[in-house]
């Protein structure tokens, strides 16, 4: 009975540490190249392969096929920056005191929307992108 409980105890440890992860990098990157000015670097009408585009951007988020027959790769990238600071000033006069304090907090949404369409040559044969942030 003692080495069964053992066996559980050590298995038990086992699958936690498993859930333990101890060196944790990003997935990805690639949402934050997605910003208008990489867009303009990196995309080129009649140059920029697919191959190309998802070398820079990675997948889109859909994909269709417009009336002409041409695919179209569109992304959509949403981020939420949050800024907070604080500032505290001390005062005194010779009899009496005080404590000034403030504190700031600031959200934005940022968006950023890519539409690229592709001939059939597979190159960029037009492309539209619009940022936005509130």
């Amino acid at each position: 009975m003692r080495l069964v409980h053992k066996v559980i105890v050590v298995l038990l440890v086992l699958a936690a540490a498993g859930c333990v992860q101890g060196n944790t990098k990003p997935v990805t990157t690639r949402n934050s190249e997605l910003t208008h000015g990489n867009v303009q670097m990196n995309v080129k009408v009649g140059e920029t392969s697919k191959a190309d585009v998802l070398e820079h951007f990675g997948a889109p988020n859909i994909t269709t096929i417009d009336g002409a027959g041409q695919e179209v790769w569109t992304y959509q990238r949403q981020a939420t920056v949050t800024q907070s600071a604080s500032s505290h000033s001390y005062w005194t006069v010779v009899f009496a005191g005080g404590d000034n304090s403030a504190a700031g907090f600031e959200q934005t949404q940022r968006t950023m929307t890519l539409i690229i369409k592709f001939g059939k040559d597979n190159l960029v044969s037009d492309f539209r992108s619009r940022s936005s942030e509130f």
